[in-house]
Parts: structure tokens; C-alpha cells; sequence
């Protein structure tokens, strides 16, 4: 494996030298509590509330969080990290860094750049991005920003069944490298802070452009969305989501695509297992980032029996509650080949389109770096538990 470039020096270099040098502060906050609010203050109500909240009490957002408190980092001394190598192999790709953009729907109610932004920002920097089904620019157009950068399709299956699969053949043809299924949303989760304000952007017509793009879709129109947006939002609710889909619905849609198929919302080795059974190409250990079940359990706590059920067989992601860098080694530590990012760059994004978004993948970056190296340790690919500790130990 061939060194990383020195990610965490040449960040922390750059802004000391800009503090001191030129008395200027960095164009985003560092801390992640600082972009968050920044970010929230510079949307309309509505829209921050819809990116900050989760379903029900929110406990299982708050417990996303603080499972990472349940495990200690372990480092140790007098150890050659001079090279460190950030690189990880997924899915027969290597990725510059153990991170990618997770997808987050409806991005325009961020920034009006939406997921083109975000595209731009990860395709600077060579991060992976998966894109959500419920973009605001269409997966065609979000693929052309992002050229060769590794990029994967979310798709949310749809009660029409023709609609999913013109989605994954879309998908194919855009040059995805890969296919994840959103497995945890058979229904729209019980949000109360969107329910209080009734607020639904998709009925704004936000988050539409893969649908009302879609030739299956449009044929189920009797007018199309340009002439009707109304009409078309309308029947977008009648066939999201599949409550019905079961194992074999998702056996079949292993089937009828070459791209592999990463399932996404795993917490129970069970599901684990029977998604391998299944033919997932990946398993992405998730909880929703907490949006879906009020009080269900942390993601990272569930990820320790997802790896050991899997085996090593597929490739495991994870996401929910990553914040930093030591998050991003924690879960690497327990068995994560890679980890999604949300929440922390659709606040940059907020806060300055694709420059904040760049931003914070940048600090990201430098933060993992500079975390392994203070852990005497020169490669994400050889953690495991020996770096941690149980809390209660």
C-alpha cells in the first residue's frame, strides 16, 4: 500500500499559517457542534428542522452518538508513523480515504447547488459519493460531476415495480458503480418536528428530479410535471416506498442488474446473514441516522455482531453518529471496512455550497489522519479492537 499524503500536517500547516500569518480565521467552524449551528441558523426554519431531527423522542439520533462513548481509543508510543496510508478497497475500488458522502436526500433545501454541489466538492477531493433516489438533480446530471470519482446509487424501491427497475437501469447507464438499497424505510418514519409543521419538501417539488425525469413515471402521468407539478407530486406519494418488499423482492432485484447490490438499514446479524444469502455484494450497517425508529439501538452498537455474522464474506459500511475523526477509526476499529458521513457535510453545504462542503471533507480527512498517527498506527486497513477499549473497563 502506498503512503497517503500527509492530510492532517498540510491542513493544520495551512490554517495556523493563515491565523497567524493573515489574521484570518477558517471560512467554516472546525468544530462540528459550530458548523451544525452555523448551518441551522442559515436555513429557513422548516428546512433545519427536517435536516436536525429524528423520528419520535429522538433518542435513537442521541444514541447514535453517544455509543461512540462506549468505546475508548488505546494509543500507543514510540512507533514510525512518519507514512500513514488512509486507503481502503471496496467493492473491488480503492478509495483515497475510509469515508464517503452518504446519501442525504432533497439537498436543496441546503443550498440551491443541492447534490451538483456536494458532486463537485467530493469529486475535488476524490471522496466516494452515494446519491440519494430522492435528489434534487438528476442522477445523470450528479454523475457528470462526478466523473471518474467512485460513485453509488441509493435507490428507494418503489410500489410500481417498472419505476425501481427503470431507476437501476438509469443508474447503470450513468456509470454508477454500484447499487444500495435502502432497506430501513418500508414507511416514512414518524418525524415530530416535521409532522408539527407539516412540513414535507417533496410537496414543494423538492427532491423530484430523478422521478419527474423518469420515463416509467411519466407514463403513469396523464399530464406530465412541467404542465402539473401538483398532479405529479401527488402520485410520487402514491408510489414511494414498498412496504411489501420482502427477501425475494430483494433477491430478484440482485438479479436483474450486473452492478453489485449493497444493502443498507442493517442491524440484526440475521439480516446480515440473509442478505449474503441473498446475493448483497455489501452490507451498510445504519439505523437511518436515527430517523426512522424513535429509541432503536445505536448503530455502533449493533456493528460488532453485523461483522462477525458477515464473516469477511462482503465488504461492511457503516453509518449513524459519525461526527470526526476518532468516530471514523472507532468504527473501523469494530469491524467497518468504510464509513458514511452525513450529516456533517450537508451542514457545510448549508452553510457555502461546495466550498463548505470541501471544507468539511478536508477536516475530515485530516482529522482521521492525524487521529491514526496519534494512535501509533500507519494504516485504517489494519485496525481492529486491539485499539480500544471498553468504556466500562
Amino acid at each position: 500500500m502506498a503512503p497517503s499524503d500527509p492530510y492532517g500536517q498540510d491542513r493544520q500547516r495551512d490554517i495556523y499559517a493563515m491565523g497567524m500569518l493573515a489574521d484570518q480565521s477558517p471560512s467554516l467552524p472546525v468544530r462540528y457542534e459550530d458548523v451544525e449551528r452555523v448551518a441551522l441558523d442559515a436555513m429557513e426554519d422548516r428546512a433545519a428542522n427536517y435536516l436536525a431531527g429524528g423520528a419520535g423522542g429522538e433518542r435513537t439520533m442521541r444514541e447514535n452518538v453517544d455509543a461512540f462513548a462506549n468505546w475508548k481509543l488505546l494509543p500507543r508510543m514510540l512507533r514510525d508513523v512518519s507514512e500513514r496510508d488512509l486507503s481502503v478497497e471496496i467493492l473491488g475500488d480503492t478509495w483515497d480515504v475510509p469515508f464517503c458522502l452518504a446519501p442525504v436526500g432533497i439537498q436543496t433545501i441546503m443550498h440551491e447547488d443541492g447534490e451538483l454541489a456536494s458532486a463537485r466538492a467530493a469529486n475535488d477531493l476524490g471522496v466516494p459519493m452515494v446519491l440519494s433516489s430522492v435528489a434534487s438533480y438528476t442522477m445523470e446530471e450528479v454523475a457528470e460531476e462526478l466523473g471518474d470519482t467512485t460513485k453509488w446509487f441509493q435507490l428507494y424501491a418503489s410500489g410500481d415495480p417498472a419505476i425501481t427497475q427503470s431507476f437501476v437501469e438509469r443508474a447503470e447507464e450513468a456509470g454508477f458503480d454500484a447499487i444500495v438499497l435502502t432497506a430501513d424505510v418500508p414507511i416514512l418514519g414518524w418525524r415530530e418536528r416535521d409532522l408539527q409543521s407539516g412540513y414535507l419538501p417533496q410537496l414543494d417539488g423538492e427532491g423530484m428530479a430523478n422521478y419527474f425525469a423518469d420515463p416509467v413515471f411519466r407514463e403513469r402521468l396523464d399530464v406530465t410535471p412541467e404542465e402539473n407539478p401538483d398532479m405529479a407530486m401527488q402520485e410520487f406519494l402514491d408510489v414511494f416506498g414498498d412496504p411489501s418488499m420482502d427477501w425475494d423482492d430483494f433477491e430478484d432485484l440482485v438479479a436483474t442488474t450486473d452492478l453489485p447490490v449493497v444493502v443498507k438499514g442493517i442491524l440484526h446479524p440475521e439480516d446480515a446473514e440473509e442478505a449474503i444469502r441473498r446475493g448483497a455484494a455489501a452490507i451498510s450497517v445504519s439505523n437511518h441516522g436515527g430517523r426512522q425508529v424513535d429509541n432503536a439501538v445505536g448503530a455502533l452498537d449493533a456493528l460488532p455482531a453485523v461483522v462477525e455474522a458477515t464473516m469477511g464474506r462482503v465488504p461492511v459500511t457503516f453509518d449513524s453518529g459519525v461526527r470526526r475523526g476518532a468516530d471514523v477509526l472507532t468504527a473501523l476499529a469494530l469491524g467497518a471496512d468504510a464509513v458514511m458521513v452525513g450529516r456533517p457535510y450537508v451542514c457545510g453545504l448549508a452553510i457555502d455550497g461546495r466550498d463548505g462542503v470541501r471544507e468539511v471533507l478536508s477536516n475530515l480527512r485530516a482529522d482521521v489522519d492525524i487521529t491514526l498517527s496519534n494512535l501509533g498506527q500507519t494504516s485504517v486497513r489494519d485496525l481492529d479492537e486491539s485499539v480500544l477499549v471498553p468504556a466500562e473497563e
